[in-house]
């Protein structure tokens, strides 16, 4: 359907957004179509403002939202964003929360449309009361007249790309779309609009892009949520340490991952090379694709979901200083791969939160560590140094007896395996003595020290 010549309110400007022949990446490489969705065309440059406004008007319909209420939600920002148009139009107040990951940008294009953030810890499980999730159930039951748009299991979210998403893909392509490649966050893209060609065309093939981090990959191969996977990572907008409801796994034929590294790089790609302005998850959706190049025929016509505008990252991976910092630009010398060849640094050792001190006490000791990471459910939630334990044996004498978790310290910092030493060098400091290094081919996570750089570097 045509998009009106004169829209009542910026609400009818959702949607029928472009399919763009991506020309110049995937020359020589991928031998099928491959055609970006560019859902920057929206009014808040995201694909969230489909769901967004969908969720909303279901909720008013079964009226769970009622005029002059408060939305709540937790969201990244592209949600936010599209809650917040809405909510402009239609007269309610928004409040936001959302996590440390997230770039400034994002919040602060909340705030203009005049809803509220809140910024929550990211490295915290989503039952813990501070995260994110938690924190907006929390202000949706105390605030009157709240309703909380809950876009991982509103499943209005995923019927929005059923009903607007699949079958603009289909009828731009001719019916003629083979494969549909999209970064998974709450699921809700990936499903409706899977969800709707394969009734179509059921030989259509949905592919979800993860992130290392992430639960999603493993789910669907083996059917364990294994927390042991999870851990924090930088891609923004795709990926969870959870299972959203609007994840239809059924309708997603198979889940590849993509590093934090190779999703950045690409990122800057599609601007610099096909003229598109996107967002992160663009760019691990398109490194995905290249991973995949084998599985396509030059009969094919892949669509990948271009999900959102490269200004909400300009401080990120727009940013060659943050790059730099990442590891994620070229740069000469060794690198942490290296140093693990070398058995410079050792394979991660970690003890679990809840366990007495006494224990913690006795692993450094046993092994002559310095610095030792902290897991919660084989997750890795924290870390100890000698220094701060000894602070802290100075003021209670007692201490040994009281779990890990009471006194241990933030988490050390994951980085890529390919990250050159002197950009490691650079990130510890007093503060942070140690770095932990992820191997995404074998799984294997290092920790690398002070002495460890000093070591290869003296």
């Amino acid at each position: 359907m045509a998009p009106p010549k004169i829209c009542s309110t910026i609400l009818d400007a959702i949607g029928d957004t472009p399919l763009v022949r991506i020309n110049t990446i995937t020359k020589g490489l991928v031998d099928a179509t491959v055609l970006a969705k560019v859902e920057t065309f929206n009014p808040g440059n995201s694909i969230k403002d489909r769901m967004a406004v969908k969720m909303i008007e279901d909720a008013e319909k079964a009226g769970l939202l009622k005029p002059g209420g408060t939305i709540i939600e937790g969201t990244s920002g592209n949600t936010g964003m599209g809650l917040a148009i809405a909510a402009v139009i239609k007269g309610y107040r928004c409040i936001f929360t959302t996590t440390d990951k997230q770039s400034k940008e994002k919040i602060d294009a909340l705030k203009a449309f005049g809803a509220e953030v809140i910024v929550c810890p990211t490295d915290v499980d989503p039952e813990d009361p501070r995260s994110y999730y938690s924190v907006s159930s929390r202000l949706a039951r105390e605030i009157p007249n709240a309703w909380k748009a809950n876009q991982y299991d509103n499943l209005s979210n995923a019927q929005a790309h059923y009903e607007q998403t699949g079958p603009e893909i289909w009828e731009q392509t001719d019916g003629k779309v083979t494969h549909l490649v999209s970064g998974v966050g709450t699921g809700g893209t990936i499903t409706g609009a899977a969800r709707y060609l394969k009734e179509r065309n059921p030989r259509i093939k949905a592919w979800g892009i993860d992130t290392y981090g992430s639960v999603f990959k493993k789910y669907k191969e083996t059917g364990i949520l294994d927390k042991n996977e999870i851990y924090p990572y930088i891609t923004e907008g795709i990926g969870e340490d959870f299972l959203p409801e609007n994840v239809d796994f059924s309708v997603i034929d198979h889940f590849e991952k993509v590093t934090d590294k190779d999703a950045a790089v690409m990122t800057r790609r599609i601007t610099r090379e096909e003229g598109i302005f996107a967002g992160n998850s663009a760019g691990a959706a398109m490194a995905g694709l290249l991973q995949l190049r084998e599985h396509f025929t030059q009969d094919d016509v892949v669509v990948v979901i271009f999900h959102d505008h490269g200004s909400r990252y300009l401080a990120k991976m727009y940013n060659d200083e943050w790059m730099r910092a990442k590891g994620f630009l070229e740069v000469t010398g060794m690198t942490a791969r290296e140093l693990v060849e070398m058995r410079v640094s050792g394979e991660l050792y970690t003890v679990e939160a809840s366990r007495p001190l006494e224990e913690a006490i006795r692993v450094m000791s046993d092994h002559d560590f310095s610095q030792l990471s902290v897991t919660r459910n084989g997750r890795v939630v924290g870390s100890l140094n000698e220094a701060h334990l000894f602070n802290e044996f100075v003021k209670d004498g007692d201490l040994k007896r009281k779990p890990i978790e009471s006194i241990m310290q933030p988490a050390f910092p994951f980085v890529d395996i390919s990250t050159p030493v002197q950009l490691l060098a650079k990130m510890i400091a007093p503060e942070n003595p140690a770095v932990l290094v992820r191997d995404f081919k074998t799984e294997k996570t290092f920790i690398i020290t002070r002495s460890d750089i000093i070591r290869v570097l003296a």
